[in-house]
């Protein structure tokens, strides 16, 4: 299985440079957040056999005016494709108050609100947010830490892939893939293809 992964910023090959043959073996687009509705409805039109699951980043307010029309908010559920379970949290940690952000304890909050889905499912395979793990893929500045509570999920749910947008990879981080335990961190800053 294919899964292109998205987030953060347009990539000149998904759009001003698309060629729909380049992408016709993708199964299934994740949205880590902070792209354009517009762009998002693009994608899932033009590679049409692929459902777009999202999770909002912290910059996608405009969203609940304008969804991206054909995908599907997964945030704060868990929803199976093809045999895999995954799981969506949107937003950023909270540092100026505007756009979707969360404090440690509300992130907190969601995620205990989930146990009774996430006890039922068992495994998940993938976790989709749009924040990282604390101290993991994070970087030192407030607006882009990570939240802690996303250490525990990765502690006790094992997922395969924890995919997340909000730290660019041109803000200086370099790896895109990082292992923590048995469970990839996957930076899906503008695109990465996770073959499965």
């Amino acid at each position: 299985m294919k899964i292109l992964l998205i987030s953060d910023e347009v990539h000149e090959l998904l759009y001003s440079h698309f060629k729909k043959d380049r992408w016709q073996d993708i199964d299934l687009i994740l949205s880590a957040g902070d792209l354009k509705a517009d762009y998002l409805s693009f994608l899932v039109t033009l590679i049409d056999r692929s459902p777009l699951y999202y999770v909002k980043g912290n910059h996608d307010t405009g969203y609940d005016e304008k969804p991206p029309e054909g995908c599907i908010n997964i945030n704060g559920k868990i929803v199976k494709y093809k045999g895999l379970n995954i799981l969506g949290l949107e937003g950023s940690k909270l540092y100026n108050g505007r756009g979707i952000q969360y404090t440690e304890k509300r992130m907190k909050w969601n995620v205990f609100k989930l146990l009774p889905k996430l006890l039922f499912n068992r495994k998940i395979d993938i976790v989709l947010t749009h924040a990282p793990p604390a101290g993991v893929s994070n970087m030192e500045d407030r607006a882009h830490q990570g939240f802690k509570v996303f250490n525990y999920l990765i502690d006790k749910l094992n997922p395969d892939f924890f995919i997340h947008g909000h730290t660019h990879l041109s803000y200086g981080r370099d790896k895109r893939i990082i292992e923590y335990n048995d469970t990839k961190i996957i930076n899906a800053y503008k695109y990465y293809i996770l073959e499965i």
